[in-house]
């Protein structure tokens, strides 16, 4: 059977159910006391002689019932269950990220490279039915995670990367636009989407956005580029050297790096994706949503649970009209 419930966090409400009757019994009490104050115990039946103390008790039960049950209807309570076909649907991304040393500047905090991981995982967090996968890069790339369902694995590699993860420093765009583009395990055109996240120091003659135009025209693979760090001042790049913390020089001069929003621009451009820079990787999904068809990639048969709510609700209901058909007088139902 196996009970469960859609909104288990709505459980906490049931602690109006005991609230509720100690609000009653404070105020049943400061009404004894109040005829208390005008009559002794003999006289009090004698001035309310239609009230049915029992009766009052038991409407506030049911109300009480009514309000327990309501509490459990929003839940979501499930039990039995049953198999539907589910059809699962959704875009391949490909999410391409830069691992060269210029990604360690922080003038985005507290990294450029830590804020893309975490960016990268907001997104994941709301996408349904999406494979994800991951090339890394610097002067050369890497297929860091192939394609996948499973997020949890997708977010194991993504937090393994590092600028040691590239075996060639510099900063390779076309070749990781291009390893990225093998990637994809079909043919189909469409339903593919590279996210390139770099702060665009392209230091290779790659053709990246010759790679961009090929994937897209050849293949429908649509590029969405996202630029890090600040156009205007830029930051020093931090390294980490006998133990101390030291900026990268370049004769003698210490090496400041700028985002370079130029081939990012390009690549989506021709690629028919968008440019971004500064923006919540969630909305990024929204732009891919539109631009990128989904397709269905397989049908599974899934093990659901009946909902159950109904059965709660129409206890409750039950429980008010009852509630409202009995009167607190002596003598019966209204």
């Amino acid at each position: 059977m196996g009970l469960s419930f859609d909104h288990p966090g709505l459980l906490h409400l049931l602690w109006a159910v005991p609230a509720l009757t100690g609000v009653y019994m404070w105020g049943s009490a400061r009404r004894r006391a109040a005829l208390a104050r005008f009559a002794t115990v003999n006289l009090i039946g004698a001035l309310v002689p239609s009230v049915s103390a029992g009766k009052r008790h038991l409407k506030m039960a049911l109300v009480l019932g009514a309000t327990a049950l309501v509490v459990l209807a929003v839940t979501g309570p499930r039990w039995g269950s049953h198999f539907e076909e589910v059809e699962r649907r959704g875009v391949d991304i490909m999410f391409v990220l830069d691992v060269s040393n210029s990604m360690l500047a922080e003038d985005v905090a507290p990294n450029r490279l830590e804020r893309a991981k975490l960016d990268i995982k907001d997104m994941v967090e709301v996408l349904e039915g999406d494979r994800v996968g991951l090339v890394t890069f610097a002067g050369e790339s890497s297929r860091t995670c192939p394609l996948t369902i499973n997020y949890g694995a997708f977010r194991l590699a993504l937090d393994a990367v590092d600028t040691r993860a590239a075996p060639r420093g510099g900063t390779n765009i076309g070749d990781a636009i291009r390893d990225a583009a093998r990637s994809f395990t079909d043919e189909v055109k469409d339903h593919k989407a590279i996210v390139l996240i770099s702060d665009g120091g392209e230091t290779d003659e790659s053709y990246a956005v010759e790679a961009a135009q090929n994937s897209f025209e050849e293949r429908g693979i649509r590029v969405f580029s996202v630029g890090y760090g600040d156009r205007v001042q830029g930051g020093r790049i931090p390294v980490t050297k006998n133990g101390q913390r030291v900026y990268v020089t370049h004769q003698g001069q210490e090496v400041w790096t700028k985002l370079e929003p130029e081939t990012l621009q390009s690549v989506a451009a021709v690629a028919d994706g968008g440019y971004f820079t500064n923006t919540d990787f969630r909305d990024i999904h929204e732009h891919v949503k539109a631009k990128v068809d989904a397709q269905s990639y397989e049908t599974a048969r899934k093990q659901m649970k009946y909902p159950r709510f109904h059965w709660f609700a129409g206890a409750a209901l039950a429980l008010l009209m009852m509630e409202m058909m009995i009167t607190d007088r002596k003598g019966g139902w209204r």
